[in-house]
This record gives C-alpha cells, sequence and structure tokens, in this order.
C-alpha cells in the first residue's frame, strides 16, 4: 500500500484535475514522493505513483520523467523477481535435501518440519520473505493386496511416509497469483508444474 501521504497526494491530484486550474508544483510535488518511496525499497508504491503522475501529468516535466523512471523501475522489479524466485527454489532444494537425508536414517519423512533442525537444518526453514512452508507427508500406497500360494489375497498396510508435497503460497499467503504472489510446489522433491497438487492417496494412516 502506498503511504499515507502518497495516497493523499494522489487523491488531491485527481481532485485537481477537475478544476480549471491545477497548482503547477503538484506533479513535481507527487514526483518527489514516489522517488522517496523508490529510496526507500518500496518499489512497487514508486510504480503505482510514478503511474498516475505519467498518466494524469503526461505533459509536464514530472509526468515525462516519470515515464522514463517507469522503465526502470519495472526492470528492477523484474530483476529482483527472478533473484527472489532463485532464492526461493534453493531453499525448498536445501529442504529437500534434509529430506532426503533424515529418510535414509529413518526410512520415512518425518512427520513435520521441525524435526529436521537441528540435525539437518540449522533453523526452521522458511520463504526469502519470512512466510513457512507448508508440507504434508503421506504414505503413496496406503494398502497394498498380497496374492498367497493358494490364491488367498491379503492385505497390507504401509504406515512410513514414503511422500510429501512442499508448498510456497508467495508473499500473499495466498492460492494462485502471479510474480512474487506465485506458487511453488514440490512433489517428492521434484518441481510440480500441473496447477493443483495431486491427490494424495487414502485411507492415509493416523499417526
Amino acid at each position: 500500500m502506498l503511504r499515507r501521504s502518497a495516497i493523499a497526494s494522489a487523491l488531491f491530484a485527481l481532485l485537481v484535475l477537475s478544476c480549471d486550474a491545477i497548482d503547477p508544483r503538484l506533479p513535481d510535488s507527487l514526483y518527489s514522493e514516489a522517488v522517496e518511496l523508490n529510496r526507500q525499497g518500496k518499489t512497487l508504491e514508486a510504480k503505482s505513483l510514478m503511474q498516475m503522475i505519467s498518466q494524469q501529468f503526461p505533459d509536464t516535466q514530472a509526468g515525462k520523467q516519470a515515464s522514463k523512471d517507469l522503465y526502470l523501475i519495472k526492470v528492477i522489479l523484474k530483476q529482483d523477481l527472478q533473484q527472489r524466485q532463485k532464492e526461493l527454489m534453493d531453499g525448498m532444494r536445501r529442504v529437500a535435501n534434509a529430506l532426503t537425508r533424515y529418510k535414509g536414517k529413518n526410512k520415512e519423512y518425518p512427520s513435520a518440519l521441525v524435526a529436521l533442525v537441528p540435525e539437518y537444518l540449522e533453523k526452521m526453514p522458511e520463504t526469502p520473505w519470512g512466510h513457512p512452508f507448508l508440507y504434508r507427508p503421506y504414505v503413496k500406497t496406503p494398502i497394498v493386496d498380497i496374492k498367497g500360494k493358494r490364491g488367498v489375497v491379503s492385505q497390507k498396510f504401509n504406515t512410513a511416509y514414503d511422500g510429501y508435497h512442499l508448498v510456497s503460497l508467495g508473499v500473499d499467503l495466498q492460492p494462485g497469483g502471479e510474480g512474487m504472489a506465485a506458487d511453488a510446489f514440490l512433489v517428492d522433491g521434484e518441481v510440480y508444474r500441473q496447477g493443483g497438487l495431486p491427490e494424495i492417496p487414502q485411507p492415509q494412516p493416523l499417526k
């Protein structure tokens, strides 16, 4: 969200557009606000304000400069997105590696990620923006039919967790979304790109 001063300035700008005379200092004031937002690292807020300035005051020096700055801001946002996505996948792969090592020792995946700390991970894993990962272990084949020598079929119930889902819901912590809000999935350590996660076989054992 924009800072209160930025919101107030933007609303004021829209109001004065309906007047016969526009304060010539307004575009420059708004542009200075956008520059300050960008300096503080609030790039998305700066982008929104720059867009408003370039659209509402296209013939002013501030409007023309805002249009030029928008290109650079979009480049910065794209680079930041790519860096965050790389950091996210690197973090998820570290968790997957820790899960593999845990399973190698314990013959199944843990019921919760906290079991990885501190032997396999120094601390509880989280996304680059500080949100926890969603983790769900499961049994791939809960029930197996076993045919005896005389053709009698019996059932074996598996209880060891041999599969898992690892999910990041993006910066908004909501399913779906694009850019920084996009979801990321790992299924049994592999990147899953087919939309929603595959269904977990039922019935799962109670543990």
